[in-house]
Order: C-alpha cells, then sequence, then structure tokens
C-alpha cells in the first residue's frame, strides 16, 4: 500500500537504504518528489513509490545524534574566547569568517556552531540571486578573513 506522500512530510528514499532524511517541499502529478535535505545539505528528487515517511521519534533521534556529534566534537577542542584554537602545544588562529547562505534553516544553525565553537563569524542568509551583488559590499564592510559561500 503506498502512503500518500505530500508537502511538509518527512521521508526517506529506499533505493538509497533510507541514508538521508528529507522534507517534501513539492509532489509533481502525485508521482514525482521534489525534496530537501533536512541533515544534510542535498536537493533532490525521487518517484513517490520509493519513498518512506519517516517517524517523529526517527527525526528526533537523528536529530538528537547529529547534535551529539558535534556537541562532542566542540568540546574535544579546546577552544579559547579570543577566537584561536589550542591543540596541545599549538595555537591557531582562526581569524574572522564571513558566511553568506542562500538557505535561512542553514544559516541559522551555522551561526549557532560558529558561537558554540567561540569563532567570530557574521553569517548573513542572503538568496543565491543576490549573492553575487553584495559579497563585495560586505568583504569591504567586515574585512573577513575566511569567506565561507553556500547556496541551497
Amino acid at each position: 500500500m503506498l502512503n500518500k506522500i505530500k508537502k511538509g512530510d518527512i521521508v526517506a528514499r529506499i533505493s538509497y537504504h533510507k541514508d538521508v532524511v528529507f522534507v517534501v517541499d513539492s509532489v509533481i502529478n502525485n508521482q514525482i518528489a521534489i525534496l530537501t535535505g533536512i541533515t544534510t545539505r542535498l536537493k533532490a528528487d525521487a518517484p513517490v513509490r520509493d519513498l518512506a515517511l519517516v517517524e517523529k521519534k526517527e527525526i528526533n533521534s537523528l536529530y538528537k545524534s547529529i547534535d551529539d556529534k558535534i556537541e562532542n566534537k566542540i568540546n574535544t577542542t579546546e577552544i579559547e574566547k579570543n577566537g584561536f584554537f589550542k591543540r596541545s602545544d599549538r595555537v591557531i588562529y582562526t581569524g574572522r569568517i564571513l558566511h553568506l547562505d542562500g538557505d535561512k534553516k542553514y544559516s541559522e544553525k551555522s551561526n549557532m556552531y560558529y558561537k558554540k565553537m567561540g569563532l567570530k563569524a557574521i553569517v548573513r542568509n542572503i538568496p543565491e540571486n543576490r549573492q553575487p551583488s553584495v559579497v563585495n559590499p560586505l568583504i569591504e564592510r567586515y574585512h573577513p578573513d575566511i569567506l565561507v559561500v553556500t547556496r541551497s
């Protein structure tokens, strides 16, 4: 029996052994679903018949597992308040980061992790079509050492 897949459902692709969890962006002619990865930055399409609904408890478990992995990584790296990473006797200067992201959810998540790690980061949610016109003014304004541009 096929599940009725609709916009907003949380699904995984059966043919890929449910390796990535997606939210359904849209369904075309009740046959093809357009998908966005929830924890993996990935856009995909898939036949509706290849999708399985993911239970809420599985999603919560997935989020917790990913957050735990990131928290563990953060906690195993000694971080100084002044933006330096310290590993044993070495000190690594990270510099100021300017991160432009076309996806609001990912930009918010990135900003949260930068803060947790004590990094100097300016994160801006800028739609892809506007990024080329704003990147130079933002570089001139913030003088970053590192520029990260991610698109959805």
